[in-house]
């Protein structure tokens, strides 16, 4: 089995045929599901997902982008919020520098915020982090010297020095499909040589960064099976050792998600 750990099922190109998008990613060996909140106004839309479909499960956070329209958000309110059963992480939060769509000093200020809140419910903290690598590490590395917290960097774009430095935390991270792209030599040899095993995810961030060979089109939890495949080729072992170990690795971080005895099987392609 494969598991998703970051998909964004509220987003327009999903949502509107959400069925027949998660039967596709069932069909291709993905039996769980791990649906993402960027702002705390979309959270009630997210977690309805996640309430209906017993393989999904939600985070609840404000997105770096939308760190400044909502400049107030509490570490009391994602607390709150981040009781609800379905609710297994804290974020997506970080930092993003690319295109500063908010205030540097507003997002790492959120930032902190939902550290505080991954701290005190336990709730590993899910971390974008896009040119901004010194401070999202500072950051990361202050806080935990004030109190241990665990945590997942997704979508890893960024440097082998970022990698060895959460690593040394209690930290995962997670492959999208950008470990197939030409450019992405960096990022590949970080799945390879960098990330032990028991610490390595994969995801979509669908519906953005399809993979190859569907790289341009409008991404989607099925296509985790190709960056799974692109990490297990760079490993050089079996696809099916990969998604038990990623799918174990899921469920060992977000630990209120349940796996379920019919989430066991693996299609005849991973096999």
């Amino acid at each position: 089995m494969l598991v998703d750990s970051h998909c964004h099922l509220d987003y327009g190109a999903l949502s509107e045929e959400l069925d027949a998008v998660l039967a596709r990613a069932r069909l291709a060996g993905v039996g769980a599901f791990l649906t993402i909140s960027t702002r705390l106004d979309r959270f009630p839309g997210v977690l309805a997902i996640a309430e209906r479909c017993k393989d999904v499960w939600c985070s609840v956070g404000v997105h770096p982008h939308e760190a400044g329209s909502e400049p107030d958000v509490t570490t009391r309110r994602l607390i709150e919020l981040g009781s609800h059963p379905k609710v297994v992480g804290i974020g997506e939060t970080g930092l993003d520098y690319h295109y500063e769509h908010s205030p540097r000093d507003i997002q790492q200020r959120s930032f902190r915020t939902h550290i505080a809140a991954a701290r005190e419910t336990g709730l590993p903290i899910i971390v974008h982090s896009r040119n901004a690598e010194a401070d999202t590490a500072r950051i990361l590395i202050d806080e935990y010297r004030d109190g241990a917290y665990n945590g997942l960097l997704h979508c890893f774009s960024a440097t082998r020095q970022l990698a060895e430095k959460t690593l040394k935390i209690d930290f995962r991270i997670s492959f999208s499909g950008i470990v197939t792209f030409k450019n992405a030599e960096e990022v590949r040899e970080v799945a390879r040589t960098v990330v032990p095993l028991d610490r390595l995810l994969v995801e979509t961030d669908s519906p953005f960064l399809a993979p190859v060979p569907h790289r341009g089109k409008t991404n989607e939890p099925a296509y985790v099976a190709h960056t799974a495949g692109k990490v297990a080729e760079l490993r050089g072992m079996p696809v099916s050792e990969l998604a038990e170990a990623t799918t174990t690795n899921f469920f060992g971080l977000f630990t209120k998600a349940r796996r379920s005895d019919q989430q066991t099987n693996y299609p005849n392609d991973l096999k």
